[in-house]
Formats: C-alpha cells, structure tokens, sequence
C-alpha cells in the first residue's frame, strides 16, 4: 500500500488540547481495555447529573440486549439545559441563522422557557405522556431543538423524520412507530423562497392512521389546510403556556429517540437510542474529536433530520455547554462565500460538514475563503463519507490555512457517535484517513470467515468488538431484525460481534481506511439509501417488470444511484420522458434526495438459476470495470455483454 503524506497537529493547538499527543491516546485506550466498566464507570459519574446513581457499569447478560448503567436515573433535557443554568444561562445555547440571514440568539435561560414551554404544551393540549412516540417532520428551526428537547423533558420518544422526505416515506415510518403526534411547519425558506412542508403530512395521514394531533410551527405563514379537531396552531397554544416544567424522572436505559435508516431490505429500520449511554457519548465526543471548550461557537451543517444533527447541533453541543449554530438555509446560496461569511460574522470554532458540501464548495468557489477572515477555525471536520484527497487538500490549505486539523469522523445512525476518528491535538493525520478508534471504542478489522484481526496492509471487515454506551438499542417493533442485521455476520472467539456493514484496511502504519459498504446500501452525499428501498419505489412505475439499483462514483456526491430497469413494454416512444417519470414515482415515495442519476433500459438483468440478481456484476459495468466475476453460472450469461455494450458502448 503506497504511503500518505501525515499531517502533525498544530503544536500550539496541541498545547490546551484535551488530548495532547499520542502517548495520552494509547494511555486512555489501555485504561479502556485494562478495565472497561472503571473507565466508562468513571466517565459516566463525571460527566452526567444523576438524579439517582447507577448500580452497575454494564449488563451483557441478554447480549446483544445489553443495558448500561442500570439503577441510575436522570433526563437528557435536564443534561442539555438545566445544570447550565446557574454558571452560563446568559450564554447562548443556540445561534440561529434563517436562510434570509435573520438572525436568533437564544441564550441558555431563554432555551429553558421556550422547552418548557412546548412541554408543557404537548402534555396539556396534545395528551402526550412518557412512552409515546412522537414524529418531528420540520425545517431547521430553533422549534425543532425545542421540539427534541420537550419530548426529553416529558419522556416521550421523538422519531425525526428529514424534511426532504416524502409522504409516502413519512407515512411509512409513522405506522412503524405508531406515532401519536407529528410535529410541522407550514414550510420554510429555501433560497429566500417558501416551501412547504404542511402539505406533505396532510397526505401521510389516512384514515386509520396512530396520529390524533398535529401541531404546526408556522414560519413562513404560507396558506395550509387545516384539519378541524387534529390541527392545531403553535403559535396559538404556545403564548399561554407556563416556562416551569419539572424534568420527567427517566431510567439511563429510557428510549431517547428512534431514527429510521435505509437497511439492505426495502422496510426502513427504526434505530432505537436510550438516554444516559447515548447523551454520556453524545458529550465526550464534543469534547475529544472536536476539542470544544465552553465558550467555543461550534456549527455542524446537517439537518436534525439525520443523526448528525441530532449528536451534533443539539444533543452534544448542549450537553456540554457550548453555543451551537443552528443554519436553515442552502450553504452556496447566494454564493459559495455563504459559509465562510458566516464563520467570520459569528467567529466559529469548529465547522463540520460532509465531502460533499466541501466538493461542491471547492468547486463553486475555489478562491472564497481567502475573502474572509477564518482566523477563529480551530477544528475542521468531515461526516458521511470517506472524502476524497483532492477536497480534503483544499479543505486544509484553502479553509484551514494548514493549521487546522481534520476530524475525518467514522461513525454511523447506529453508533450513536464517533467511533473512529482522528483527535486534532494528538493523532498524526493523513487525508481521507479514520485513523484509529476513539478511546473507549474498541474497533477492529476483523476476516469475516476466522473472526481474527487482520493484518496491517490488509483488508476485512470493520467490526466493535465490545459494546460501547451509545450504541443502538434494538430495532423499534423487530428484535430478530436487530439481531440478523448487526450481529449475525462476525464472530469473534465464539461470540458475535457488531458489524457496521462497511470493509476497513489497515495501512502499513496501522491506520484505518474505511473502503466501503459490502452490502447493497448506496452512500448518497452521506445518507444511506438502501437499494431495495429504491427499487420497491421504482417498481411502482406502471411501465417496470424489474429493476436493479447500484451505486456508481460520483464527483460530488460520492456515490450517486444507477438503475437497471426492465420495461414491461418492448419499447418507449421517449426515453428520456420515460426516466423522468420512474423518477418522479421515486421523488413521490422516497424524496428527491433518492432520484437516479443515471438509468438504462435493459432486455434483462444478469440472474443465478435460483433467480438472485447479481449485483456485483452491475456494479462493475455502471463503473466501466472489467467483468472479472465468474458469469457461467448464471441463468442468461450473454445478457451481461448486453448490458455493458448498452452502458459502455
């Protein structure tokens, strides 16, 4: 494997870092293996406001059922708000910047009230108790925090769902849940233009549906329809309500949240997080892979629609105390200086986003950042998706002035945090590189077929080989699905172990390389779509007998979806009216963000006699590959040249 250049941390960075160097690295991580229950026990006393301590470290008797923390009790909202303010309530929590450039800043006081506020909202006027769950379908508005933070306070659990998604995707994921509540907006603005959001609910709720209320935040004060006896006005109901709301008594082991992932079958999983483990890793990460310190200003860029936001604009951010950035709008709009203008205006500490963005910046404005002062950047970071050396180059010289490390941060929907990452004052980095474990995580590269560690140079797959406090609970309603889909690929010295789907090399110098998935979930611009998910979309289509859906690189997306679709007609008068509306089908049931880049219309799809589609092969022609697999057992061998002539001429 040929070398990378490393990157040495910023020894003036590394001089107040949490972390200074190497050698406390490996010391923590020794601690962590020596004894794991003192090392997590400890975190977890020093960290966390216990209303009651805890009895036990950590319980593995019903593995993979594994709890954490058992006897202890607290409320994640108090975490979050409450323990701040006495010493920082006049600090403020959330920094929010609308896509028109207005501008909120909600100090740590003022969060308590407007949290208390929707709590006692949705006790009283929505009937919503500990145990219900409930959908959060909303922009990135300061209501939406306060929306997490209120189902925290009242034990309810919340299921976000990303704005971007369809009513038939929303739909889908309420009946899972068996929600009771959904939480909207009328819309928001996109590109200092309204869109709407209230309309997409209104055709996810039929007629049997679990909800009985939903409550709009109206933002936009654009025209809804409003349903008499289950509609009901935010702005109406909020205004008469007490800021005084006692925290609901909660076990660590408390559903917090369900967040519905793309799975390599059609049906989304509902990932299930607790409270204590999830907001005790939710802070040491904040604290360890970004370095912040209280009166750090720290914006990450995602929605709170996907896990990202949740670890990393709200529920970490706040844990520990820090201002968080809250950003509604479209980071190139009205020009790829929109980020960098930002930094500047509220002297942001640390700027996390995902390599697509930081692709689409490099390539809409190259020379932007040197048009602002980027001196208050201590710690950039990436999210989603391996990024590529090109973007990460530009991101360190261009954003980063090559003073400022990059936290290419491993992690997943499922892990509930970082697992890999480098930590900006301590590890050595080399670009587009996860570097090793954060202490506490123990993560291997496991053969799959010996469950043995690989060795350096060599490739496996990317395992943790103990559970960790943040890591998912089960799958809402579906224990086996839990079981089969993280915990029945590995074992490890006769034990299954936790699989994250994607293989992992070792470099020559021990380094972590994350290569990819090994099953059929697509990494578009760092959302996981699952392939099966994609094509039951597609088959929707009056007009398609099959079809076959595969990743292919892509330049700013990372990977972007190929389909291979069969026509049940022999042939269409327009092709490109034909692609345009199995892709209208998909933005109908999925979201835009699922559409196909490219699709070819092909006689029949490469099959084995027992009628599986073999995927490998299409995904080695959607990428010009050479057809290096074993083709004789299938059922039609000659379609592969078809295909590829179609595809590749």
């Amino acid at each position: 494997m040929s070398k990378k250049p490393i990157f040495q941390p910023n020894p003036e960075f590394s001089k107040t870092a949490r972390i200074k160097n190497m050698d406390e690295y490996y010391a923590l991580q020794n601690k962590a293996i020596e004894d794991y229950e003192v090392f997590w026990g400890g975190y977890a006393k020093e960290k966390l406001d216990w209303m009651e301590p805890f009895d036990t470290v950590l319980d593995e008797s019903k593995f993979p059922f594994v709890q954490w923390f058992n006897g202890g009790k607290l409320n994640v909202s108090s975490q979050c708000i409450d323990r701040h303010l006495d010493t920082r309530g006049e600090k403020t929590a959330i920094l929010f910047e609308g896509d028109r450039g207005d501008i909120q800043k909600i100090t740590y006081n003022a969060l308590s009230k407007n949290v208390n506020k929707f709590a006692n909202l949705l006790k009283e006027d929505l009937g919503v108790t500990k145990g219900d769950r409930v959908v959060i379908y909303m922009p990135m508005i300061p209501e939406a925090a306060y929306a997490m933070l209120a189902c925290a306070r009242i034990g309810a659990i919340h299921s976000i769902v990303f704005g971007g998604f369809s009513s038939e995707a929303l739909k889908d994921r309420i009946e899972d849940a068996q929600a009771k509540v959904v939480i909207t907006a009328d819309g928001a603005f996109r590109k200092t233009k309204p869109y709407m959001l209230k309309p997409v609910v209104d055709a996810a709720i039929t007629k049997d549906s679990s909800i009985e209320k939903v409550l709009v935040v109206e933002r936009n004060n654009e025209e809804v329809t409003w349903v008499e006896g289950r509609d009901v006005s935010y702005t109406a109901l909020i205004k008469n309500k007490s800021d005084i709301c006692e925290a609901e008594v909660m076990d660590a082991e408390d559903p917090l949240f369900l967040l519905y992932t793309s799975g390599s079958t059609g049906k989304p999983k509902g990932v299930q997080h607790n409270s204590a483990g999830y907001i005790l890793w939710a802070q040491m990460t904040m604290e360890w892979v970004f370095d912040v310190k209280e009166e750090d200003t720290f914006w990450c860029t995602a929605d709170v629609g996907w896990i990202t936001g949740h670890t990393y604009i709200v529920y970490g951010p706040l844990a520990m105390g820090a201002t968080t950035v809250m950003f509604e709008g479209v980071i190139t709009y009205p020009d790829a200086g929109r980020p960098w203008k930002m930094v500047q205006e509220h002297k942001i500490n640390q700027f996390y986003t995902a390599p697509t963005a930081i692709r689409v910046l490099h390539k809409m404005g190259e020379n932007e950042p040197k048009n602002y002062d980027l001196s208050s950047l201590n710690v950039l970071g990436t999210v989603g998706e391996p990024i590529d050396p090109p973007a990460w180059k530009w991101y360190y010289e261009q954003v980063g002035n090559s003073t400022c490390a990059i936290v290419d941060t491993y992690w997943q929907t499922e892990t509930g945090g970082h697992i890999i990452s480098p930590l900006p004052g301590a590890t050595p980095i080399k670009p587009a590189c996860a570097t090793f474990p954060v202490p506490g995580i123990m993560a291997e590269i496991l053969d799959p077929k010996t469950g043995k560690k690989v060795a350096n140079g060599e490739s496996g797959y990317m395992c943790i080989t103990r559970p960790w406090p943040s890591m998912i609970r089960g799958v809402w309603g579906d224990e086996e699905r839990f079981i089969t889909s993280y915990f029945g690929d590995v074992v490890k010295d006769g034990k299954p172990v936790y699989f994250t789907g994607d293989g992992a090399n070792y470099d020559e110098d021990g380094y972590i390389t994350i290569t990819g998935r090994t099953d059929d979930v697509i990494n578009v611009s760092g959302h996981r779509m699952g392939t099966a998910e994609v094509e039951a979309a597609i088959k929707k289509h009056n007009n398609v007998a099959e079809v076959a859906v595969v990743g292919k690189p892509h330049a700013l997306k990372g990977e972007g979806i190929f389909a291979y679709v069969v026509l049940k007609s022999d042939s269409v008068e327009d092709e490109a009216l034909e692609k345009k509306a199995i892709n209208g089908v998909i933005k109908t049931e999925i979201g835009s963000i699922a559409l196909c880049d490219a699709m070819v219309f092909v006689s029949g799809l490469p099959k084995t006699r027992s009628g599986k589609i073999m995927r490998r092969i299409l995904r080695s022609i959607a990428k010009g590959e050479a057809i290096t697999q074993d083709i004789s057992t299938l059922e039609d061998p000659s379609v592969v040249a078809q295909i590829s002539k179609m595809v590749n001429g």
